[in-house]
């Protein structure tokens, strides 16, 4: 059964509502975290394009990121886990996974197993929890990878504000 049932969740993922690109974080990361990601997207056979600034580059290293982001650039690395399905990472720090994911591509149970799979391929393997809020509204999450609970959960009562 999946962690999540796409009936039990499709608020949250309705774009009049939370807009289309949620914020997806992982706290308390290192640049050793930024690589271990980059392995494994690698690993996993994922398709990828990074750049800096918008400029098309070969993915090196994590390191090599921090150091284009220490010289004021926003390396984005655009992961593909799916052929339909983006997320796109941006190294704003070393501290912090960002990422966004498209609404406009998750709709559905099989779309929605797909982030819960990604959630839980990268939460276990950083062993970190994660969580997604609307676009532009941190601190209030809607739903992560607890990595207590070993899975993707709901972090609110997903009500639909129309109602």
């Amino acid at each position: 059964m999946p962690d999540l049932l796409w009936d039990d969740v499709k608020v949250l993922f309705d774009l009049e509502v939370n807009g289309a690109l949620p914020d997806v974080v992982v706290e308390g990361t290192t640049v050793e975290d930024w690589q271990v990601l980059l392995d494994l997207v690698r690993a996993r056979d994922w398709q990828y394009a990074y750049s800096v600034d918008g400029e098309p580059l070969e993915l090196t290293s994590a390191a090599d990121m921090a150091a284009a982001v220490y010289a004021g650039g926003i390396p984005e690395l655009r992961v593909w886990p799916s052929p339909d399905v983006l997320m796109i990472f941006r190294m704003y720090q070393t501290e912090s996974i960002d990422f966004d994911v498209d609404l406009r591509e998750l709709q559905g149970q099989e779309r929605l197993d797909i982030l819960v799979d990604f959630f839980c391929v990268i939460g276990r393997r950083l062993g970190k929890s994660m969580v997604m809020t609307a676009e532009g509204s941190p601190g209030h999450p809607d739903l992560g990878f607890d990595i207590e609970a070993d899975r993707v959960v709901l972090m609110v009562d997903p009500v639909d504000p129309r109602v």
